[in-house]
């Protein structure tokens, strides 16, 4: 079989997943975005010498180094390898419901799926109401990932500026309640919509944030059965083959911050003796071949 993935040259997963998947097939085949080329006229989707369009199936590990509306346009150019019968992992129009933090939140909370307090507003003064509402609020990017571009402002003299300040880059504001996280939250992951395993992300006692990017380290955890099943049904509607859905337990009860579009490794990894790799690239073949 030829299959290829997506993601980035010496990008620690991806190249994992890459020659997982040669290991399998015999062929190792990293596809990195930026180096893609659509022709609609031919209908040829080449990457170097390759044309995907001749491709069994791809798996979508990465579409770019850092989460951003372009990453869009990326998935657009692999949806229309799907209608030309390539099988892509997970699909792009699933990845796109997940990736736009707002569409995530929109699909969550149309499910009855509990979250954290959220405002979406254009409007200073409004965001300014928000804050003074939740006592302390956390400005969340439309497009991120590992908390980056996220800012905690609390109720405060210098909170307009603040907002401000941060209307100036993202437009549209999305604001959540700050919640305790007790040092962690949990990352569920899901392969094929069936429960694989669970980590906690704890932080370092300095960052509000749990990431690794602050400083945050995975550790081994078992949720209750209460917080699977939550977890499960906040990722079934979107139909990922792969994800990790990001939870916390909260004084009021577990609430879920999001559906990630790729799911990560290096927690699985760290924390238990699964091999996620592996387990993917079987999942896919076994699709592919079924």
């Amino acid at each position: 079989m030829k299959i290829g993935v997506v993601g980035t040259t010496d990008g620690w997963s991806s190249e994992w997943l890459a020659d997982t998947v040669a290991s399998l097939t015999g062929q190792h085949f990293l596809i990195d975005m930026d180096k893609v080329v659509l022709d609609l006229d031919s209908g040829s989707v080449r990457c170097g010498e390759n044309d995907l369009a001749d491709f069994d199936g791809l798996i979508i590990k990465k579409i770019g180094s850092r989460y951003s509306p372009d990453l869009l346009d990326r998935l657009e150019i692999l949806r229309f390898l799907e209608t030309r019968g390539v099988s892509v992992f997970s699909s792009p129009l699933a990845i796109m419901r997940v990736l736009n933090r707002l569409s995530c939140t929109v699909s969550l909370r149309s499910h009855n799926i509990p979250m954290p307090p959220t405002v979406i507003t254009e409007s200073v003064d409004r965001a300014l109401e928000t804050v003074r509402r939740y006592g302390e609020a956390v400005f969340k990017p439309l497009y991120s990932s590992k908390a980056r571009g996220m800012k905690v402002i609390v109720d405060s003299t210098g909170a307009r500026e603040e907002v401000e300040s941060y209307k100036a880059v993202n437009e549209v504001m999305y604001i959540q309640q700050k919640i305790d996280l007790n040092g962690q939250d949990l990352g569920i992951a899901f392969l094929g919509g069936k429960y694989l395993t669970t980590y906690a992300r704890c932080n370092n006692g300095t960052s509000w944030n749990t990431t690794t990017a602050s400083g945050g380290k995975y550790a081994s955890y078992t949720p209750s059965p209460a917080v699977i099943e939550l977890a499960e049904r906040a990722q079934e509607p979107f139909g990922l083959d792969f994800t990790c859905v990001d939870v916390v337990e909260s004084k009021d009860g577990p609430v879920v911050f999001e559906v990630s579009a790729f799911g990560g490794f290096r927690g699985i990894k760290e924390t238990s003796d699964l091999d996620p790799a592996a387990l993917y690239a079987s999942h896919v073949l076994a699709r592919i071949k079924s």
